[in-house]
This record gives C-alpha cells, structure tokens and sequence, in this order.
C-alpha cells in the first residue's frame, strides 16, 4: 500500500457511517483549535495566500472528486459500458444548482437582513468614527457577527452532509474530500474569528462562538447518515424482494441519497467562487505590492489543485 493510502486507512479505520463522523471532527476540532494560535489582526496577504490554496483545494475535490462521481459512478470495471441516461443528468444537474441556489438565497437574505452586508470573511472592517451613530453602529456590527455565525451553521451543515455522502459512495471521495474541506475551514474559521474580534468579543467568546457553529457540521453528517441509510436498506428491500429494475426519482434508478454529492458540489462551488474569490480579486493600487500578491496566490491555488489531482491520481479502492 502506498502511504496516501496507508495515512487515510489511519485516519478513516472504520464503516462509512464511522468515517463521516471521524472525518466531521477533524475538520471541526483542528481548525478551531488553532484559533488559539492565531493573533486577531492577522495580515490580510497571508490570508489570502492561505485562502487561495483552500479554493484550489476545494474547487479540485468539485471537479476531481465529486462531479465526476456524481456522473459516472466509483470504479467503473474495465471494458465495462457505461449507460448515459439523459433524464438521470439532469436531475444531478438539478442537484447541483440547488446547492448552489441554496447558499445564493442564504448569502441574499444574509445581506438583506444585515442591510447589505453579507457573510464577509474580510478583514478591513474598520470602526465608525462618526460619534452620533456609535451606537447604531455597534447594534449593525453586532447583528453581522450573528449573522456571520448562523451563515456558519448553515455553511458546516453542508460540509457535513458532504462527509457522510462522500464515505458513502467510497473511501476515496470520502478521504479526499475531507481533505478538501479540512484546508478550506482553517482561513474559513480564522477570517470569521477576526471578524467576531471586531465585533466586540472576547478571544475566548470568540473561540466558543466558533466551536458552537461546529454542531452544524455534526448536524448535517447526521442528517447526511440518515438519508444514506435509509437509500441502501430501501435498495436492500427491493433486492430481497426480488426487484431488479428499481424505479428511482422521476422514473431514473435515482434514489434522494445520490443527490447529496451534487448538492454539496453546488454549495462548494459557490463558497469558492461567489463566496471567497471575490475577496481575491481586491488589489491595493500598489503595482508591485499587487502583483507580488497575486503571484503568490495563483501559485497556492495551483498547489490547492495540485494536491487533489495528486489524491485523484493515486485514489484507493473502493
């Protein structure tokens, strides 16, 4: 066994529904923890730096990892045929704008209820120096750091969701996918700290405030466990009773539980672009200051990318 394969049989010892919560804690716990490390004023650069390998990393997962799957299934025999069914695309299709539709309409209604601002993992939010409008300021910038935490919750129920649909459909999506999402949550978890500082918390309410947000990403592995469970012992049934042409969704062999990785395909590729690269694309007006930027983030998300392709390229066996 390769050690790729050797690290991922360490980390993921157990039956898919044992994986997908292991894998919920590692990228809940770790990244949470290392918010004691993390000064509140971070610099913006080196965030950005970090935020560009989390994209590449998680954009590699959408189109290395679950896409493909979500079309073609896990390890295919070889010679085997490969039946395309028109409808069946589609309604994966359908899966993949409704999670992308989903963290649009929460990102929309975040912003509406905050009165424009949105779930912002930016750093320049700096503080009113207009004396009559303290207060109403300090009520706004409250109401966004709640916000900011409910758009969390939202946010880790989905990675989550995608954790037990990933073991679910093998070791291998289920592994790189943690992966994918352990490196995005770490920028993710720091950018929301510092905003909560700014906010008026305490490092040690922030710390808190970010640990409770976790429970969503336990909600949704649960969540996620539930609707794969009962998708095989209803598969299970049919099979015992005999039932070899399985009429899924819409007249497909589509069960609800194989629309979880294309939703959580959606939603990622949302939080990546919608969400976080428009963050990337602000420069300062400095030409050297922006390009030495730029170089360098185009570089980490390269590497992102990079180690999701190595993953893909050497996947384990289902």
């Amino acid at each position: 066994m390769s050690f790729q394969a050797d690290a991922f049989a360490f980390l993921f010892p157990g039956s898919a529904m044992t994986n997908s919560i292991l894998a919920t804690a590692y990228i809940s716990i770790f990244p949470n923890l290392l918010l004691y490390f993390v000064p509140p004023d971070i610099n913006t650069g080196s965030l950005n730096v970090l935020v560009s390998f989390a994209v590449g990393g998680l954009l590699g997962d959408v189109f290395l990892h679950l896409l493909p799957h979500a079309f073609l299934g896990e390890h295919a025999e070889e010679n085997a045929v490969v039946v395309v069914n028109s409808q069946k695309n589609v309604l994966i299709g359908l899966g993949i704008f409704a999670g992308l539709f989903f963290f649009f309409f929460m990102d929309k209604m975040m912003r509406v209820l905050n009165g424009g601002g949105g779930h912002d993992h930016s750093h320049d939010h700096k503080k009113n120096d207009d004396a009559p409008d303290n207060k109403k300021t300090e009520g706004s910038i409250k109401l966004s750091a709640y916000l900011n935490l409910l758009a969390d919750f939202t946010h880790n129920m989905t990675d989550g969701l995608a954790m037990a649909a990933s073991f679910y459909a093998s070791p291998a999506v289920g592994a790189t996918t943690a992966v994918a999402v352990f490196f995005h949550e770490i920028p993710h978890e720091v950018g929301d700290y510092a905003i909560l500082i700014q906010s008026g918390f305490s490092k040690q309410k922030a710390m808190m405030a970010q640990f409770t947000t976790a429970i969503g990403a336990f909600l949704g592995t649960f969540i996620g466990i539930l609707i794969e469970e009962s998708s095989s012992s209803n598969k299970a049934a049919d099979e015992k009773a005999g039932i070899i042409d399985v009429v899924g969704l819409m007249g497909t062999d589509l069960r609800w539980g194989d629309l979880v990785i294309p939703f959580a395909a959606g939603g990622f590729m949302y939080i990546a672009t919608v969400g976080v690269i428009p963050e990337l694309l602000e420069v300062t007006g400095n030409i050297k200051k922006d390009r030495k930027q730029a170089i360098m983030e185009f570089l980490a998300m390269f590497v992102g990318l990079g180690l999701m392709l190595f993953i893909a390229w050497n996947d384990i066996p289902a």
